[in-house]
C-alpha cells in the first residue's frame, strides 16, 4: 500500500484542481460528488495505509519518496512522505472528520451561489494539510504549512463581500505570518549549525552537535515555537482565531477541530527529540499552554456569540495540549489532538445546524426552548459538551485527565500546571453547559424552521457516536515518543481531578437551569462590569496590538508619505506627462507645418556639421 501512499494529498488536490478550473459551471450535485468524493478517496487509502502499517507484528517508520525536488549545493531535498504512528493518526482525523465535514458541507452551502469555489477551497485545505503531516523534511512540511494558511485566509474571508469578512481574513492571514517568520527563521539556524532540513536528521545531528541546554538548540526550538503558537491560535498570537468565526461555519469546524489549529502542535511533537534537548523551550512550551487555556477559559464564559464561545474554547483546548506537550506528556498531548477533533466538530457542526435552523442567528441569549424542536442539534450539543467539559466515560475526560496526572508529576512547577489546568477544566464545564442551557432549554425566542436533513444530521450521529468512544481507542505513538515514567494515579488529586468537571456542571445547572443562584450582584457591581469587559475583551490583547503596533506603524506611514522617494517618482511622473502635452501641441495635422519643421531642423542639422568640421 506504501504504492498508493502518494495519493493521500493528491487526491483532494486533483478534486480543487477540477473545481477551480471549472469556473463553476458544474451542476451541484456534480461539485459535490468532487468535492465530496476526492476526500472519501484520500480517507480509503489512509485506512488501507494505516490498517497495513499497524496490523505488522512489529510496526516500522518508513519513507515514500516521489521525487527529487532540489539538489542544490550540497543540498538536497524532496517530496518524500513519512509514514509512522504519528501522522497517521493525524491523517485519520484529517481525511475521517474532514470527509464527515465536507458531507455536512454538502447541504450547508447549497443555497450559496459559490458552491464550487467552496468546495474547491476546502479540497485543497485538506491537501495542504495533509502535505503538512506527511513531510519527512522541514521544507516540505513549510510548503503544507503555508498552503493552509493560504487556504484559511481563502476560507475565512469566502464571504468578502462583507468588510468585516475580510477585515478578519486579512487578520489571520497577518497574524500567523509573523509566526511563520519566526519558523522560518528557526529552520535557517537548524540548516545553518546542522546542516540538513530532514526531521529525522536533524535529531541525530542535534544530539551530536549540541549538547542539553545549549543555548543554540533553546533558540531554534523557540523559533519553532513562535511558528506552533501562531498557527495554534496559542499566547501570545491566539487574536485571529475568534474573528475567524466569519467564515462559514464548516470552515469554522475544520480550522478549529482537524487541520489549521493542531498544526502547532504536530510541529512539536515531530521535533520532539529537538525539544528534549531544551528543558528551558519545553518549560515555555508548558507555560505557554497553562496561561493560553485559562485566558480563553475566562474569555468563553463571556460570549454571546454561539460560534465565539466555540472558538474560545478552542483555544483553551490547543493550551491543554500545549501543556501536555511541554512537561513530556507526548502521547497525551496527541491523544487530546483526536479526541478534541471528534467533539469540537460536533460541536460546530451542531451550531452550524442551529444556526441554520434560526435564519443564521449566532447570539445564544436570542436563542432558547430548542430541546424538543431541533432534537438532533440538541443531543449533539449534550454529547459534545459533556466531552468538552470531559465529564467521566467521554473521549475528552480520558485524553484531559492524563494530561492533568502528568502536568502533576512534572517537578517543582508541576502543582502549579495542574492548578492551571484544573481552574481551565471548571471554567469549561461551566461555560459549555452554560451555552447547553441557555439554547435549548427555557423560554424560546425564535421559532426554527424544521430541523436539517440527513445530510447534515448523519455526520453529527457519527461524530456523537466518536465523541463517546473515541477515549476508548489507543493512538499508536508508543513508538514514535520515548518511554515516560508511569503517572501515579493514587493520591488525592486522582480523585479531584475528574470530579471537577462534575462540579462545573453543577454549578452551571444552578445558575442558568434552575436560577438558584443569581450571578446579578457580581455583573451589575462596578469591579463585575469592569472585569467582564476586560475578559469579553479577550483581555484587551487586540487593544493593546492596536496601540503598540497598528496605529504607530499608521502614523509613521502618514509622516512618510510623502518622502523623497514618493516625491522622485512623482516628479517623473509629472515630467513625463508636462513633455507629453507639450509633444501634442506639434500635432497639427498641417503638412505644411511637418514640412516646416523638417525643414528647419534640416537646416539646424547642417549648420551644426558645418560648425563641427575641422578649417
Amino acid at each position: 500500500m506504501s504504492d498508493l501512499v502518494f495519493l493521500i494529498p493528491l487526491a483532494p488536490l486533483l478534486g480543487f484542481v477540477t473545481l477551480f478550473c471549472t469556473l463553476g459551471n458544474l451542476p451541484k450535485k456534480l461539485v459535490a460528488i468532487v468535492g465530496v468524493g476526492s476526500i472519501s478517496l484520500s480517507a480509503f487509502i489512509v485506512m488501507l495505509v494505516g490498517m497495513e502499517f499497524l496490523f505488522q507484528q512489529d510496526p516500522t517508520p518508513y519513507v515514500v519518496s516521489i521525487y527529487s525536488w532540489m539538489n542544490v549545493g550540497g543540498f538536497i531535498s524532496g517530496v518524500s512522505f513519512y509514514i509512522d504512528g504519528l501522522s497517521l493518526i493525524m491523517m485519520f482525523v484529517i481525511t475521517g472528520v474532514g470527509l464527515l465535514i465536507h458531507i455536512y458541507s454538502s447541504l450547508f452551502m447549497l443555497d450559496d451561489k459559490d458552491y464550487s469555489r467552496f468546495f474547491s477551497y476546502m479540497n485543497l485545505f485538506v491537501s495542504a494539510m495533509l502535505v503538512l503531516v506527511l513531510a519527512d523534511n522541514l521544507l516540505l512540511l513549510f510548503v503544507g504549512w503555508e498552503g493552509v494558511g493560504l487556504c484559511s485566509y481563502l476560507l475565512v474571508g469566502f464571504w468578502h463581500e462583507d468588510p468585516a469578512n475580510g477585515s478578519a481574513a486579512r487578520k489571520a492571514f497577518v497574524v500567523t505570518r509573523i509566526g511563520d517568520t519566526a519558523m522560518a527563521l528557526g529552520m535557517f539556524l537548524l540548516f545553518l549549525h546542522l546542516g540538513t532540513l530532514d526531521i529525522q536528521a536533524i535529531a541525530q545531528q542535534a544530539a551530536s552537535t549540541w549538547q542539553v541546554g545549549d543555548g543554540m538548540v533553546t533558540l531554534a526550538c523557540l523559533l519553532l515555537v513562535g511558528g506552533a503558537v501562531g498557527k495554534s491560535a496559542q499566547l501570545p498570537l491566539q487574536t485571529w482565531l475568534p474573528d475567524a468565526m466569519a467564515g462559514p461555519t464548516p470552515v469554522s469546524a475544520l480550522i478549529h477541530a482537524a487541520t489549521m489549529v493542531t498544526a502547532g502542535v504536530y510541529l512539536i511533537a515531530r521535533n520532539h527529540e529537538l525539544f528534549l534537548m531544551s528543558p528551558a523551550a519545553m518549560l515555555v512550551v508548558a507555560t505557554i499552554g497553562s496561561i493560553t487555556l485559562l485566558m480563553a477559559a475566562f474569555t468563553a464564559m463571556t460570549q454571546t456569540d454561539i460560534k465565539r464561545i466555540l472558538a474560545y474554547s478552542t483555544i483553551s483546548q490547543i493550551g491543554y495540549m500545549f501543556l501536555a506537550l511541554g512537561v513530556g506528556a507526548w502521547a497525551s498531548g496527541i491523544f487530546h489532538l483526536m479526541t478534541h477533533a471528534f467533539f469540537k466538530a460536533l460541536l460546530f457542526l451542531g451550531a452550524g445546524a442551529v444556526i441554520y435552523s434560526l435564519h443564521h442567528e449566532h447570539n445564544i441569549f436570542k436563542m432558547g426552548g430548542l430541546r424538543t424542536r431541533l432534537p438532533v442539534a440538541f443531543w449533539s450539543f449534550i454529547i459534545g459538551s459533556a466531552a468538552l467539559a470531559a465529564l467521566p466515560f467521554t473521549s475528552g475526560f480520558y485524553s484531559k485527565d492524563a494530561i492533568l496526572l502528568s502536568a502533576f508529576e512534572h517537578g517543582p512547577y508541576g502543582p502549579w500546571f495542574w492548578g492551571a489546568g484544573a481552574l481551565g477544566a471548571l471554567l469549561t464545564s461551566v461555560y459549555s453547559f452554560r451555552l447547553v442551557f441557555i439554547v435549548f432549554f427555557g423560554e424560546a425566542k425564535t421559532q426554527p424552521d424544521a430541523p436539517a436533513g440527513w445530510g447534515m444530521a448523519g455526520p453529527l450521529v457519527i461524530l456523537c457516536a466518536l465523541a463517546i468512544i473515541g477515549g476508548w481507542f489507543t493512538v499508536p505513538v508508543s513508538s514514535v515518543f520515548p518511554a515516560v515514567h508511569e503517572v501515579d494515579h493514587g493520591g488525592v488529586v486522582a480523585y479531584i481531578t475528574p470530579a471537577i468537571p462534575i462540579i462545573g456542571v453543577f454549578i452551571a445547572y444552578l445558575i442558568y437551569y434552575l436560577h438558584k443562584i443569581s450571578i446579578k450582584p457580581f455583573t451589575e457591581s462596578g469591579l463585575g462590569q469592569q472585569l467582564i469587559k476586560f475578559w469579553f475583551s479577550h483581555w484587551a490583547m487586540d487593544w493593546l496590538y492596536d496601540t503598540l503596533f497598528v496605529k504607530p506603524y499608521e502614523e509613521i506611514t502618514a509622516i512618510n508619505r510623502t518622502d523623497i522617494i514618493d516625491w522622485f517618482y512623482n516628479f517623473t511622473a509629472d515630467f513625463t506627462l508636462f513633455i507629453h502635452d507639450l509633444s501634442t501641441t506639434t500635432q497639427t495635422g498641417q503638412l505644411r507645418t511637418y514640412a516646416a519643421v523638417m525643414v528647419t531642423g534640416l537646416v539646424i542639422i547642417i549648420a551644426i556639421f558645418v560648425g563641427v568640421m575641422p578649417s
